[in-house]
């Protein structure tokens, strides 16, 4: 974003979070100031203040909007899958699929960088609203089965997020073979692993 561009009242928020947003990625949480990215956006260094209360009110909403985003891929993911455990799979697939592409986006998403997302109530909403396209879907596949209690989905959803949120956190922190992460063997192993847990789901499996 070239400097010296000028923004009216309306799209200075929006341009201050893209660019913190791209910041996020190249250079981590700890370089993103109010002075960076006014520099980056062409503003003088108090205009943030005109949007954002501190730094991590700028984090909280590019995390917000991190969960918004990733709302919208699981909803298309889980719409355009076939039912049963494809769909489930597509899903897992989706969610690591955008955990590496924005890695520190992710990162940021789940604690890095703000020290009280419950603080942050309108973030602890949008992360509740990532995981309800999971949640809906885990619901029909064992409604299939004969469990569709609640109980049972709640376990099974817990059970699903934890598998593709730390399959994501040891691809993206190079805990398994590097190899791993390349293109194509990323996908594969990711795969094979939902896989598992999608073929699981039968009657009986999702009883605490």
């Amino acid at each position: 974003m070239p400097r010296g561009r000028s923004y009216h009242h309306g799209d200075l928020r929006s341009a201050l979070i893209a660019a913190a947003g791209e910041m996020l990625e190249r250079d981590g949480p700890e370089a993103i100031s109010f002075r960076a990215v006014a520099r980056a956006t062409g503003v003088s260094q108090t205009a943030p203040y005109n949007h954002f209360q501190s730094k991590e009110d700028l984090l909280a909403t590019v995390a917000e909007a991190g969960f918004r985003d990733l709302e919208a891929s699981q909803s298309a993911t889980a719409e355009a899958a076939r039912p049963g455990e494809d769909r489930v799979t597509a899903l897992g697939l989706d969610y690591v699929r955008f955990a590496l592409r924005r890695p520190q986006l992710y990162r940021l998403m789940f604690g890095v960088g703000v020290s009280d997302w419950y603080a942050h109530p309108e973030v602890l909403a949008a992360k509740g609203a990532s995981f309800r396209p999971i949640q809906t879907v885990l619901a029909e596949q064992l409604a299939a089965g004969g469990e569709a209690g609640p109980e049972a989905v709640e376990t099974a959803a817990i059970a699903a997020w934890a598998l593709v949120h730390g399959l994501a956190m040891l691809l993206i922190d190079r805990s398994l073979d590097p190899a791993k992460k390349a293109a194509g063997q990323a996908e594969a192993l990711v795969t094979r692993v939902v896989g598992l847990v999608a073929s699981g789901l039968k009657p009986g499996s999702a009883k605490p």
